[in-house]
């Protein structure tokens, strides 16, 4: 068997190579998720055979359990496998940037920013602009925020610690006033803010579904072509130039793709934390450090963490509904701090 699989545009535009390795554990990442697209819909308070499932998505079955599968389970588990694949691919593309195992959306404040614009809009705009307009409202916080933390983190270029600390320190400031926006609010709206704030996917709709899959088809293909450039800048910004690589358009242009992945899924999923952070590090341990395929690998992975993370939180403790972002965060703050210690000598 070979050991990479190539293949190149017939006039050198563009090409692509995989080890067969990487490329059969995609294979089953993706077998994976097709299962969980049919065990997300199977489970719940009223039990359904898989077959059955199939056959209702099909739209061949007379079972009756239609609106079950197509209005309740079925949205959810998409709106859960796509939010965890946005993270996860935010995560992966801020730590291949800043060039440190410890960044992701939720730990340098960006899904702060998003999530202070979002809890905004619910608390004084909701009754009278669209709810259609919170993605939006969430992507532009998260910008804001963004560049706020990159140009405080200036000084003869950007360093990781500096990035990382002063990107704490605003989420803090986020969530500080993102607090204060729901102490002052009324009851109504700051009981679903709250619940947003946990993270979780109860009630999505196929309006969710298509609002986050459409920001995620457009922006992979780009990232993609931006695989090289990360795997350069991986060596430093000086040998990422010698190779040619336009270092502060990319990096800038891969940021901006990472804030608009985290902010969408927090406008449709809320602040589920630390998926970007663990999803690609998973990622790399099983598929390795090319970008190309951790691109693939780390939206597989972190589609699959929030779906499980949500299948638990809906069927273990039923008929209590308890939100995705609890496990994610129980899962993801031990391992940040075993990311710390691992790489406490490197700050």
């Amino acid at each position: 068997m070979k050991k990479y699989i190539t293949w190149r545009h017939p006039k050198e535009f563009v090409s692509f190579q995989i080890e067969t390795k990487s490329f059969l554990l995609l294979i089953l990442l993706s077998v994976c998720l097709l299962l969980a697209l049919i065990i997300g819909p199977s489970l719940g308070n009223k039990l359904l055979s898989p077959l059955e499932v199939v056959r209702t998505i099909a739209g061949i079955s007379a079972g009756g359990n239609e609106f079950i599968v197509m209005n309740s389970r079925l949205p959810r588990t998409l709106v859960s496998i796509l939010t965890g694949a946005a993270l996860g691919l935010s995560g992966l593309i801020l730590q291949g940037v800043i060039r440190n195992p410890l960044a992701a959306p939720d730990i340098i404040g960006v899904t702060g920013g998003a999530s202070l614009a979002a809890v905004g809009f619910i608390t004084y705009l909701s009754g009278t602009i669209s709810i259609s307009f919170l993605p939006i409202a969430a992507v532009s916080g998260g910008i804001i925020v963004s560049v706020f933390i990159y140009l405080m983190s200036w000084k003869n270029g950007v360093t990781p610690i500096r990035l990382i600390l002063i990107g704490i320190g605003v989420s803090a400031l986020m969530s500080a006033g993102t607090t204060f926006m729901l102490v002052l609010s009324p009851s109504s709206s700051a009981g679903q803010a709250y619940l947003w704030l946990t993270g979780s996917v109860y009630g999505a709709s196929w309006e969710n579904v298509y609002t986050i899959a459409m920001v995620i088809i457009v922006i992979t293909p780009f990232v993609l072509l931006f695989s090289r450039s990360l795997n350069a800048q991986q060596f430093g910004d000086g040998v990422a130039s010698g190779l040619g690589v336009k270092v502060e358009f990319h990096r800038m242009a891969l940021l901006l793709f990472s804030v608009i992945l985290a902010g969408v899924a927090v406008s449709v999923a809320g602040a589920i934390g630390f998926v970007g952070l663990i999803a690609p590090h998973i990622a790399r341990a099983l598929i390795g450090r090319q970008f190309a395929s951790l691109i693939l690998a780390s939206t597989l992975v972190g589609g699959l963490l929030v779906f499980f993370a949500d299948l638990i939180a809906r069927t273990v403790f039923y008929p209590i509904d308890i939100p995705a972002g609890v496990f994610t965060a129980g899962i993801g703050a031990p391992f940040f701090l075993y990311l710390l210690f691992k790489n406490r000598n490197q700050f």
